[in-house]
């Protein structure tokens, strides 16, 4: 049978249809938040939650937090990210139980948390979609994942720098999906493999141990990198903070609401 000839605007129409994403996103990167690189940002994660800071981005827990805080922070034009831990366990979190015991491995320093074996991603993969649904469903614009390099600490597991890229993407997925901005936490020595599947990144302490620069490809890639330090004065970090295009502040580690931006 004689197959009909197809115009030249009909198929450009239709190769620009089935044309994926860059970065083999999920189509829908355009209509994502990218904060680029020198935003102004607040992180609290204890404490009362002071509105007051003059700043377009806060970074706030997302199980101590409803829809209502968000709702607010959005009426003053603010863009807010859910902190949600994906690579360690908290004893303190309402869906703690649904955990097996079989993933949870050592301490990672904070108590009550316990390192996660990233390579179950059968048990953690539906765990952490809970968790990102609730994030979207209280309308955050972005997640920030905590403790994604667990394969650089003594987990109680053998995982691999594999085990961790794989897990990272996984999660950079799930959020993506639910049409959320996320970002890489920490897990500098993988950031060249990792900065295309993440759209912003969240660094501790990388001015106190001489690593700030390892952030370049974020900035170079037009994607804001949101830092603290704890220990160093500004004096000792914000001008190379400038010069990098880093979103620096100095607080203190309970990550209450007092900062002292660059």
């Amino acid at each position: 049978m004689r197959r009909p000839v197809l115009s030249t605007a009909l198929l450009l129409l239709l190769l620009a249809g089935c044309t994926s994403a860059p970065g083999g996103d999920d189509g829908e990167a355009a209509d994502r938040w990218r904060p680029t690189p020198g935003t102004d940002w607040q992180w609290q994660l204890s404490g009362k939650l002071d509105t007051s800071v003059d700043v377009p981005v806060y970074d706030i827990d997302g199980f101590d937090h409803g829809k209502a805080t968000v709702a607010g922070l959005h009426e003053d034009g603010r863009k807010v990210i859910c902190y949600v831990s994906t690579g360690a366990w908290e004893d303190f979190r309402p869906d703690a139980d649904k955990f097996p015991a079989a993933v949870l491995g050592k301490g990672n320093g904070w108590e009550g948390e316990r390192w996660l074996d990233i390579r179950a991603t059968d048990v953690l993969e539906p765990l952490m979609a809970e968790r990102l649904d609730m994030c979207r469903e209280k309308g955050f614009d972005a997640v920030e994942p905590d403790n994604m390099d667990g394969y650089r600490n003594e987990t109680g597991f053998p995982l691999t720098g594999e085990d961790q890229l794989r897990y990272n993407r996984l999660i950079a997925r799930l959020a993506h999906e639910r049409g959320m901005a996320v970002g890489l936490k920490n897990d500098l020595d993988q950031i060249p493999e990792l900065v295309d599947d993440f759209d912003f990144a969240v660094n501790e302490q990388c001015a106190q141990y001489g690593e700030c620069a390892d952030n370049q490809p974020f900035v170079d890639a037009d994607k804001a990198v949101f830092h603290v330090e704890y220990e160093l004065p500004t004096e000792r970090f914000c001008a190379d903070s400038r010069e990098l295009r880093l979103s620096s502040m100095l607080k203190r580690y309970e990550l209450d609401a007092w900062r002292k931006a660059c």
